[in-house]
């Protein structure tokens, strides 16, 4: 079953500085009906302006994968860590006991970025932060890996995340099409141009539900990035 959640129709709020669209509830949007997706709690298409960003903040128990679509993204943490992450490339972050961070745009451009959050099968882990350059591969057969907490995953160059989730993310090119297979449940999103997926025609913004199937057929209308989450019901 495929649900279409067009980027118009999801919730809004414009900081200024940060101009945030979220799938889900969050902060001052709040709708009853779209309170995540299985362990999927958060996706925000954030844009910072330069110069800003979040300022120190803390977290618990969430795995946070930042996605970063356009310029880049500049992390600090309590635990020590710091990092520079840039287009195409992906960070993630264990709260799990307690962690404080900051995420600033340093640079002389707007950064636009997805901000996913995902439950952990197990609260009270040791927080760590990690990231790895990706550079927007282009999809063969089918999207490739990003993030995963599967075990048949953990000796491939993707990022860990503490959940039997994986991420795939990826260029889609104009004509082309992939079978993408699905273990769980999975919520795909568009990150640039236009895909067909099963017949659905989404555009950048754009969010997609999939649930009971066991693959999703994509085409790209356009040269197109799309990023698929898998996560447990």
């Amino acid at each position: 079953m495929l649900k279409v959640y067009k980027h118009s129709e999801l919730g809004h709020a414009n900081h200024g500085w940060l101009n945030a669209h979220h799938h889900f509830s969050f902060a001052n949007y709040y709708n009853p009906e779209r309170m995540g997706f299985g362990a999927l709690r958060v996706i925000n298409d954030d844009t910072i302006k330069a110069g800003t960003g979040f300022p120190q903040h803390g977290h618990r128990d969430m795995e946070i994968i930042t996605f970063v679509r356009k310029g880049a993204i500049t992390h600090k943490d309590s635990k020590g860590n710091e990092g520079r992450t840039e287009a195409g490339d992906v960070q993630v972050m264990s709260a799990g006991t307690g962690i404080l961070h900051s995420e600033y745009n340093m640079e002389d451009e707007d950064t636009k970025i997805f901000q996913i959050w995902i439950i952990p099968k197990e609260e009270g882990i040791e927080p760590r932060w990690d990231s790895v350059a990706f550079a927007e591969r282009e999809a063969g057969d089918t999207l490739p890996l990003l993030a995963s907490g599967f075990e048949e995953d953990q000796n491939s160059e993707a990022l860990y995340i503490h959940q039997d989730a994986a991420i795939y993310g990826g260029k889609v090119s104009k004509g082309q099409t992939i079978t993408q297979p699905i273990k769980n449940q999975a919520y795909l999103v568009v990150s640039s141009g236009n895909v067909s997926v099963e017949g659905a025609e989404l555009s950048e913004g754009d969010g997609l539900e999939v649930t009971d199937m066991d693959s999703v057929s994509i085409t790209g209308t356009d040269d197109s990035v799309v990023i698929l989450i898998d996560v447990p019901a």
